[in-house]
């Protein structure tokens, strides 16, 4: 029955602190060394924005010996394996690493409970650019679990020595899940110091939920390889939208996903720039749905510093404009 056409938008939504600076990092690059740069793989996994580093100059790579020797290359957010550092310098590439710290806390684990020859079993999906980085870490150590049912089937060396990891970007309940099979199996399975599902996939997932169960329909702006896109669509039918659908773009949106829609709820992936979140309301708003209201469920006020190599050669810049002098591009 027709009613009142409402807009519930999810806050937090959109860039997460690793996010900002990953494609902030790009952009000082170009703006410090002129274009070219390369990025390996995606920036972070955003149609729009690799789009728009690339009209600015970036070049995006699968592997670093497509890039020419000597240039400046930029490795994703999603992290790399110490076999992609070293690779890099072989071919004398100027390396910036934008790993999301978040991204590199588990990268520590990861060495850490190898050294200490504990087996890591890794939730997380296989051929996902942080899993393919987190496992590198430790190669010989690690065991890629994807889904609770695979936590029934999986094979140890020794059973008092495990300890779980995961991916920075996954279902929460889901993982848990798999956590609980595997302990169940595993009584003696350690845990990971701390979280390693991060503060904005956990955030983004708790303020979906709350809008979910109050709509007919709920609006995910993300791209199709972004699992923390795609995961906010799974949880938002779990937890009682009556429909769900992930879009790039407002003009992906169907009519007939409207049909007989009261209220639709909204948010976006953490690698999502609001501009997108924007066009979609606009679109919204034209079929009747101006009337939008925010469900807020967290304040997020963390910022991440820029990778070292930036902040050293912004630093000398700085400091030559300040004596006056020329500033030489970094060989």
């Amino acid at each position: 029955m027709e009613g009142p056409k409402k807009v519930l938008l999810a806050a937090p939504r959109g860039y997460c602190a690793g996010v900002d600076r990953a494609v902030i990092a790009v952009e000082k690059a170009l703006e410090l060394y002129g274009a070219p740069v390369y990025v390996r793989k995606q920036i972070v996994h955003n149609t729009h924005v690799v789009s728009e580093l690339e009209k600015k100059g970036a070049i995006f790579v699968e592997e670093v010996d497509e890039v020419p020797t000597g240039s400046h290359i930029v490795f994703s957010a999603h992290g790399v394996s110490p076999a992609v550092v070293n690779a890099a310098a072989a071919r004398g590439l100027s390396a910036i690493d934008a790993t999301c710290p978040l991204v590199t806390k588990v990268h520590r684990e990861a060495v850490r409970f190898a050294r200490d020859d504990f087996e890591i079993l890794l939730i997380g999906h296989e051929g996902h650019e942080e899993v393919e980085g987190t496992a590198g870490e430790a190669p010989e150590h690690t065991t890629l679990v994807g889904s609770p049912d695979e936590a029934d089937t999986i094979v140890v060396r020794d059973p008092n020595k495990v300890v779980w990891l995961s991916q920075t970007t996954l279902s929460v309940d889901e993982t848990m899940e798999t956590v609980r099979r595997l302990r169940a199996r595993f009584p003696n399975l350690q845990d990971p110091p701390s979280d390693d599902i991060c503060y904005a996939t956990q955030n983004r997932q708790v303020a979906i939920k709350k809008v979910a169960r109050d709509s007919d329909l709920v609006i995910v702006v993300g791209s199709a390889n972004s699992s923390n896109s795609v995961r906010l669509v799974e949880v938002a039918l779990e937890y009682g939208a009556k429909a769900a659908y992930r879009v790039d773009y407002a003009n992906e949106v169907k009519q007939e996903w409207l049909d007989g829609v009261n209220t639709v709820g909204v948010t976006s992936g953490a690698s999502v720039p609001e501009e997108l979140v924007e066009e979609l309301l606009r679109d919204l708003a034209g079929a009747g749905y101006g009337d939008v209201e925010q469900v807020k469920t967290a304040e997020e006020d963390l910022l991440f510093s820029l990778p070292k190599e930036l902040r050293k050669d912004l630093q000398g810049k700085t400091d030559a404009r300040a004596l006056g002098g020329r500033v030489s591009r970094p060989e």
